[in-house]
């Protein structure tokens, strides 16, 4: 059994914001300016997030939920359509489906993972019958789905695909290209919740390499709006300089220039971020090491993961716990965690739809994961001090 740790240490959230003076004097900066929202702020932090993940066109919005929406809309995703989804995932990846007035087919996923694979997309997609229209694979926790596999069999389908990469914004695929590079997807979504690697407060981002994508959402997250030179009234003999037109169905999915502000000094520190959480995952690795076989340290893809979650595997049956007693018994040592996810089909809205499971990969995932403190701002020391309370709070 390991040592036990000292209770006067200060709390570990599992995930916390990283915040410095120059994200504080970039949001006073807008505090002092003309513009609160719509204003340079956003074209700026866009722009630098295009660069920063190999995409030519990138559009900011409220939330992550909202970059989701405007993809599968502008993707011409309706009424009558599936989109499959895999069961562990946050609630607004199946969400953005159902706003569009599409239906979701759950996928099955890695037991190991959590991620949607290529069989089991193949299986989900016999299931649709030929309805499905777009599939959204999640990087679940910082660890990228087979793209290139998951992608050639969505066009041989005839299907939009749309990369739910909230957790994913630092990690590279297998030959090295960043998250949101859309270079098997038609469009990318990322969050900008303070848990993320970045942090925005609110916030999300879409990326994709189709101009008249980029253009659509753009326009969608302000009312369907377009606005360009002043018309001139003949009627009246004079411009008017306040003319706009509403082309398009759309939302305020608007992102304040606060946030944007934010979220662009955030950007300039992606890098030290995603190191940090390299070098923290790594530390993990090594400290959780003795815990094995009860515990074991998140699997892995090809690719080089920026782990928005540690989420180790525990056996509770083996160490004669619940889940919960070992989480009450981290927390009264000064550790959170949180279960990232519960199925899906799980919830009462969608078991009330469809009689979609259980899937065996999904369950096994959502039986044994337990998600540990990640942030930027933990110390070395703090990888060692999480693994020693959790190797007492189960007894190994």
């Amino acid at each position: 059994m390991t040592d036990t740790p000292s209770p006067d240490l200060p709390f570990l959230p599992y995930g916390r914001q990283s915040i410095d003076e120059s994200d504080i004097e970039a949001v006073a900066a807008v505090l002092r300016s003309d513009y609160l929202t719509t204003g340079p702020e956003i074209p700026a932090f866009e722009a630098a997030f295009a660069t920063t993940v190999d995409a030519p066109h990138a559009v900011a919005c409220n939330s992550a939920t909202a970059a989701l929406h405007l993809a599968l809309d502008a993707l011409g995703v309706g009424k009558g359509d599936l989109c499959i989804v895999p069961a562990i995932t946050f609630l607004a990846t199946a969400n953005a489906a159902l706003y569009c007035g599409a239906d979701v087919i759950f996928a099955d996923v890695d037991r190991d993972t959590g991620l949607m694979t290529p069989e089991t997309f193949e299986a989900a997609l016999r299931r649709a019958g030929g309805a499905a229209r777009a599939v959204l694979p999640v990087h679940l926790a910082g660890v990228m789905c087979d793209m290139p596999a998951i992608a050639s069999l969505a066009r041989a389908a005839g299907m939009a695909v749309v990369e739910d990469s909230c957790h994913a914004l630092g990690s590279l695929d297998a030959d090295g290209r960043p998250a949101g590079a859309c270079a098997h997807s038609d469009a990318a979504a990322f969050s900008f919740h303070p848990v993320k690697t970045l942090a925005c407060g609110e916030g999300g981002m879409v990326t994709t390499r189709d101009p008249r994508l980029a253009a659509h959402m753009a326009r969608a997250r302000s009312h369907g709006v377009e606005r360009g030179p002043a018309r001139f009234n003949r009627s009246e003999g004079a411009n008017e300089p306040w003319w706009h037109e509403m082309v398009q169905l759309g939302w305020n999915y608007r992102m304040p220039d606060l946030n944007a502000a934010l979220g662009r000094s955030q950007l300039r520190r992606l890098a030290v971020f995603a190191a940090r959480r390299r070098a923290l995952a790594a530390l993990y690795d090594e400290a959780l090491a003795p815990l094995a076989p009860v515990v074991r340290s998140p699997a892995g893809a090809p690719g080089d993961p920026c782990r928005h979650l540690y989420n180790v595997r525990i056996d509770f049956e083996a160490a004669g716990l619940s889940r919960a007693d070992v989480m009450a018994r981290l927390s009264e040592q000064g550790v959170g965690s949180q279960v990232h996810y519960i199925p899906l089909y799980r919830q009462p809205f969608h078991a009330a739809r469809h009689d979609a499971g259980p899937l065996p990969g999904a369950e096994a995932y959502y039986g044994r994961t337990l998600s540990l403190p990640l942030w930027p701002g933990m110390a070395d020391s703090d990888p060692a001090r999480v693994a020693s309370t959790l190797g007492v709070a189960l007894g190994v």
